[in-house]
């Protein structure tokens, strides 16, 4: 059984396409005491990102010991300066105003554990950059994303309608959208082939 330590509808609507069975849990961690923690022992962006991915594989790991579990986790950082999900439609135009026209950095993790034990991690990152968008601009992105964008650490939905933010992406589109996809699937492969294969 594969078991993916997440509610998120992206990571599983990511997973379901791949044609993978699995059945999806939420860890039962604190994220927010996780990333501070993190942060306290000098972790960066993607050391974050990493810690929080291998917090929640282990979570259900520990209720599953049998199952293959994956744990996911992203960062954004602008500057080095760290971006958290907004509280509400405000947070996220201010949010998406200090990003106008620039650039920021995300990092996706994802994290196998089996028995316990971690047996493999990958950390993937991805550079994204927003055109100089207009005020109404923005404000016609956010009435058609509504609270979706309540969701994202960078408070927009590259599979959205906030595509029209943006200028340029350098890096994986599964990263962007945090779960790195095609890490995953080679580290499954070599590591419990039985998993990608249908059910008779």
């Amino acid at each position: 059984m594969l078991v993916l330590a997440s509610q998120s509808a992206t990571r599983k609507t990511l997973l379901q396409n791949t044609g993978i069975r699995f059945r999806a849990e939420a860890a039962p961690i604190d994220e927010r005491v996780t990333e501070v923690n993190l942060l306290d022992s000098g972790a960066d962006s993607a050391g974050i990102a990493l810690g929080l991915a291998r917090a929640k594989a282990k979570a259900v790991a520990e209720r599953r010991p049998a199952c293959w579990v994956i744990g996911a986790d992203q960062t954004a950082s602008l500057d080095g300066e760290g971006l958290h999900k907004p509280a509400d439609r405000a947070a996220a135009r201010q949010q998406l105003l200090r990003l106008r026209g620039r650039t920021h950095r995300l990092h996706a993790a994802v994290v196998l554990v089996h028995g316990g034990t971690v047996a493999f991690e990958s950390v993937e990152a991805a550079s994204l950059t927003m055109h100089a968008f207009s005020e109404a601009e923005l404000d016609t992105v956010l009435e058609l994303e509504g609270d979706a964008v309540l969701g994202s650490v960078g408070a927009y939905r590259l599979e959205g309608p906030s595509v029209r933010l943006f200028s340029a992406v350098e890096g994986d589109y599964f990263t962007v959208l945090g779960l790195p996809l095609l890490p995953l699937i080679s580290a499954l492969r070599r590591l419990a082939p039985e998993l990608l294969e249908p059910l008779p």
